[in-house]
């Protein structure tokens, strides 16, 4: 009877005993996924507030990522021409206070002292009525990467006018740009006369909710263990009777 009981067990107790440890497995995980996203958060807020620095040379560019550079603040001085604007469109921004509605952020090549080109998003106009970029500007921005695009939703219409991603070289192949930087500066300042485009600041807002998810995780596993317990014994009461 002894030997029957626990081979009754044996097989609830292995599926228990797995089904513990992925839960504890997907806590750990969120836990340290919360550590990675306080880092995370720390390093993009360092970013946006420190002061600007020039913009590394187009020999530096092929070291730069995302990862090590995105949201850097830098000035750079450049001359904007007369080639056509992409337009991405916005129903709003989560990095952005000024933008609560649906427009769109104005992307506008411009030339370096060095000659190389560099995709500036020159900030947010309400809709296609805005003045061109002109001449040459001393801005500072933050340094951007692009989007990837999406399988469902086409990257631009028809005549390459209106985006759904933030992708200069896309951009810059559909219109004729040339060559672009392979990242894109997000204009903070000046604010043009009339203020549109409307450039702007940044700000971080992500969103680090892995301690709750860690927490949900591992009261799971402790429910589960609860459970098999009151079962098992259960199980040995009736086969004792």
């Amino acid at each position: 009877m002894t030997g029957r009981r626990a081979g009754g067990l044996l097989g609830p107790g292995i599926c228990a005993l797995v089904a513990f440890s992925i839960l504890i497995g997907l806590g750990t995980w969120q836990i340290e996924r919360k550590a990675w996203k306080e880092a995370l958060i720390a390093t993009l807020e360092k970013r946006l507030n420190d002061a600007p620095v020039a913009l590394p040379p187009a020999s530096e560019w092929a070291g730069m990522t995302a990862d090590n550079s995105e949201f850097t603040r830098v000035r750079l001085h450049v001359e904007f021409g007369n080639a056509p604007d992409a337009l991405v469109f916005t129903g709003g921004s989560q990095i952005r206070d000024d933008v609560k509605g649906i427009g769109y952020f104005v992307f506008s090549p411009a030339r370096l002292a060095d000659g190389s080109l560099i995709a500036i998003d020159r900030g947010f106009a309400a809709d296609k009525s805005y003045p061109p970029a002109a001449g040459a500007q001393d801005i500072v921005g933050y340094l951007r990467w692009p989007e990837a695009s999406s399988w469902f939703v086409a990257a631009h219409d028809a005549d390459g006018r209106v985006w759904t991603v933030r992708d200069p070289r896309m951009m810059a192949a559909r219109l004729g740009w040339g060559e672009v930087a392979p990242f894109y500066i997000d204009q903070e300042s000046p604010v043009p006369p009339g203020g549109v485009p409307h450039p702007s600041a940044l700000t971080v807002r992500l969103r680090n909710e892995h301690l709750q998810y860690a927490i949900t995780w591992y009261g799971l596993a402790a429910v589960l263990v609860v459970i098999f317990v009151l079962w098992a014994a259960k199980r040995r009461d009736r086969s004792a009777a």
